[in-house]
């Protein structure tokens, strides 16, 4: 299962998988958009293993149907990647709310997944072994938690940077609550500004290929030499070391504590 899979890296993900004979679920926001890249794919890899889904992840109702209808509609789940994200500038610019009223890259490109993945756990935990591949960024910034929808102070930076640390501090504390159950997590910073939506939208001059991050991110989805490396951190093909809030276990538990909430998991938590 990939989520936003119909550009950028998601697209040459799933590519790459139904290439190699994967059963491959698409996630994206655009039926007209997920439909056209469901039949190039079989045109280019033969594969007749391709599932579309689609959710909006600027809207919590929309990530719980979502998660639902994978849940009734596919007998298992081996990899969760969850890709979907948007960058530091968007058409407009400033400060943009989702329709939870939550700063816009906060919940699609953390809180939105965060909700996926806790929801899926069941069906991950059942599918065993199984992965959670969740891609980042080395653009990281701590997390003011005094102003975490950045009401007072906004950036667009520091929005897409908390997010993506948000990311892995998620990451850490999902793998030390799934040791032992045969589901890993890990987390990347795939390649350094490839020619992918969001960076072209921020006019920044691609420096990695779009083949560097898909081989990055395909050996944590298939390497059996990560079949029980859990909770890391790569830049790229090597380990590396995050933001160091990554690693504050204070922080990690606040962090919790506010997704659950905002996610309304708080009430039913694992």
């Amino acid at each position: 299962m990939i989520t936003g899979a119909t550009d950028g890296l998601g697209r040459a993900l799933a590519t790459e998988l139904a290439a190699a004979g994967a059963a491959v679920a698409l996630h994206g926001r655009d039926d007209a958009k997920g439909e056209a890249t469901i039949r190039e794919l079989r045109e280019r890899t033969g594969s007749q293993r391709l599932r579309w889904f689609r959710a909006d992840f600027a809207s919590l109702d929309e990530v719980r149907a979502l998660a639902g209808r994978i849940e009734s509609e596919i007998d298992r789940v081996d990899v969760l990647v969850n890709n979907a994200g948007i960058g530091t500038n968007l058409p407009g610019g400033g400060r943009s709310l989702s329709r939870d009223g939550y700063e816009l890259r906060f919940q699609v490109n953390y809180l939105a997944h965060y909700l996926l993945t806790r929801s899926l756990l069941p069906k991950l935990e059942a599918s065993t072994p199984a992965r959670i591949v969740n891609v980042s960024s080395a653009g990281q910034a701590p997390i003011d938690f005094g102003d975490v929808m950045l009401e007072r102070s906004y950036s667009g930076g520091q929005a897409y940077g908390q997010s993506k640390l948000a990311q892995i501090m998620f990451t850490i504390d999902l793998a030390e609550e799934l040791r032992g159950t045969g589901v890993t997590a890990n987390v990347l910073h795939p390649a350094t500004f490839m020619p992918t939506k969001i960076v072209l939208a921020g006019g920044v001059d691609p420096v990695s290929t779009l083949g560097q991050g898909v081989e990055a991110t395909m050996r944590l989805v298939t390497s059996p030499e990560l079949d029980e490396v859990s909770g890391r951190y790569f830049n790229g093909m090597r380990e590396a070391r995050p933001d160091p809030q990554a690693a504050d276990p204070s922080a990690r538990r606040r962090l919790r504590e506010l997704s659950d909430q905002l996610t309304g998991l708080a009430a039913g938590r694992r």
